[in-house]
C-alpha cells in the first residue's frame, strides 16, 4: 500500500515537472518571439528614420539659401508644428523643460549646416557630422556619461566593433574632396536687400556671406571642423531625455514617475528647437539692422525639410524604444550619412575623380558593415 502511494506521488511529481517544463519552454518561446518582433519593429523604424534624415536637406540643396538663418527658422517652425500634432496624438504627455535642452543643442548645431554644405558639400558634410554624432551619442549612452544609467547589450564586442567601423568611416570621408556649389541658383533674389551692400551690383552674386570669400583649401578645412563641432552637439541632444528616464525610479528626484516611452519627449525637444532658432533669428535680424537675407524660394523647401526631419525623429525615438539608444544611434547616424552621401555623389555629382570615388565607396562599406554589427549586438 505504501509503495503504491509512493508510486502515485512520484507519478504526480513527474507530471508536475513535465507541466512546469512545458510552461517554461512556452514562456521562453514567447519571450524569444517578442524579442524578434521588437527587433523587427526597431529595425523598420530605424530604416525609415535613416532615409528621411539622409534626405531632409535634399529639398533645399539646389536653391540659394544665403546665410541660411531664414531657412533654419522656417525649418524649425515646421518641425515644431509636426511635433504639436504628434503631441496631440499622444494625448499630451507631461512636459519636462529639461528635454528642451536637447533642442537648444540641436538648433545651435544646425546653425553651421549651411556653411558646411557650402564648404564641403552635402555628401561629405553629413558623413563627417554623422560620425562625430555617432561617437558622442553612443559613448554617452553606453558608458553612462552625465548621470545617465549605462545601457548594456547582449554582445558588447560586436557593438564595439560596429561603432569602431562606423567611426573609422568618418576618418576616411575626411580625405574625400568634393565639388560643392556656393551659389546653386544665381537667379534667386532676396526679398529684403540692403541697398548699401548691393548698390552698383548686378544681383545677389555679390553675396557677403563669409564662407563665399574663403579659398577652396581653407574652406574645406573650416567646413570639416564645423561638421565635427555640429556632430558633437547633435550627439548630445539625447542626453537630457536619457537623464530623465534614468531618474524615473528615484524617489527623491523631480523626475520620479516620468515616462519611459521615448516619443513622449519629442514635443519638448522640438519646442526647444523652435524657441532657440527664434532667438537666434531675432539676434540675426538685429545684427543685420532689420535687413535679413530672406529668399522666397526657400520657404516651401524649408517647410518640407522640417516635416521630413520631424518624421525621422519620431521614427528614431520609436526605434530607441524597441532597441535602445546604444544600438540605434550608430545605425541611424551612420546610415543617414550614407544616404546623404548617395544623394551628394550620385545625384548632385559632388564626388568626382577615381581616387575620391574609391575612398567614398570604402567609407560607405565600413558604414554598412558597422551598422550591421551594431544591430546584431542587440540579439
Amino acid at each position: 500500500m505504501a509503495s503504491c502511494r509512493r508510486n502515485e506521488c512520484s507519478t504526480e511529481k513527474g507530471a508536475r515537472s513535465e507541466e512546469n517544463a512545458s510552461k517554461h519552454k512556452m514562456l521562453e518561446s514567447n519571450f524569444s518571439s517578442t524579442n524578434l518582433s521588437h527587433f523587427a519593429y526597431g529595425i523598420t523604424a530605424s530604416v525609415f528614420s535613416v532615409v528621411l534624415y539622409g534626405s531632409n536637406l535634399v529639398p533645399v540643396k539646389k536653391i540659394e539659401m544665403g546665410d541660411g538663418m531664414f531657412l533654419q527658422w522656417i525649418t524649425c517652425a515646421s518641425i515644431w508644428v509636426v511635433s504639436m500634432i504628434g503631441n496631440l496624438l499622444l494625448q499630451s504627455p507631461k512636459f519636462y523643460p529639461l528635454a528642451m535642452v536637447g533642442g537648444v543643442l540641436w538648433a545651435t548645431a544646425n546653425l553651421a549646416v549651411i556653411p558646411i554644405v557650402k564648404a564641403v558639400g552635402l555628401a561629405v558634410g553629413v558623413l563627417i557630422w554623422s560620425s562625430t554624432n555617432l561617437l558622442m551619442g553612443w559613448a554617452s549612452s553606453r558608458f553612462g556619461w552625465f548621470g545617465i544609467t549605462p545601457i548594456e547589450v547582449a554582445r558588447p564586442v560586436l557593438n564595439y566593433c560596429g561603432v569602431g567601423m562606423c567611426l573609422f568611416s568618418g576618418l576616411i570621408f575626411f580625405f574625400v574632396k568634393t565639388d560643392a556649389e556656393l551659389h546653386p541658383n544665381s537667379e534667386s533674389i532676396p526679398l529684403l536687400i540692403d541697398r548699401r551692400m548691393h548698390s552698383g551690383s548686378s544681383g545677389p552674386s555679390s553675396s557677403v556671406f563669409w564662407i563665399d570669400n574663403i579659398g577652396p583649401r581653407a574652406r574645406r578645412i573650416i567646413g570639416s571642423l564645423l561638421a565635427v563641432f555640429s556632430g558633437l552637439l547633435y550627439g548630445s541632444t539625447f542626453i537630457p531625455i536619457l537623464y530623465i528616464k534614468s531618474h524615473t525610479s528615484c524617489l527623491n528626484s523631480v523626475f520620479h514617475g516620468a515616462s519611459n516611452y521615448d516619443l513622449d519627449y519629442v514635443y519638448a525637444q522640438c519646442s526647444g528647437i523652435f524657441a532657440t532658432s527664434t532667438v537666434y533669428f531675432a539676434i540675426y535680424c538685429a545684427v543685420m539692422n532689420n535687413r535679413p537675407r530672406i529668399y522666397s524660394r526657400a520657404i516651401l523647401p524649408g517647410l518640407l525639410s522640417g516635416v521630413m526631419w520631424a518624421s525621422a525623429t519620431y521614427s528614431w525615438f520609436l526605434a530607441c524604444n524597441y532597441l535602445s539608444p546604444v544600438v540605434t544611434i550608430p545605425i541611424v547616424t551612420a546610415g543617414c550619412g550614407l544616404v546623404a552621401g548617395m544623394w551628394g555623389s550620385l545625384v548632385f555629382k559632388e564626388v568626382k575623380g577615381t581616387a575620391n570615388f574609391i575612398l567614398y565607396i570604402l567609407g560607405s562599406c565600413f558604414v554598412l558593415i558597422g551598422s550591421l554589427l551594431t544591430a546584431i549586438s542587440k540579439l
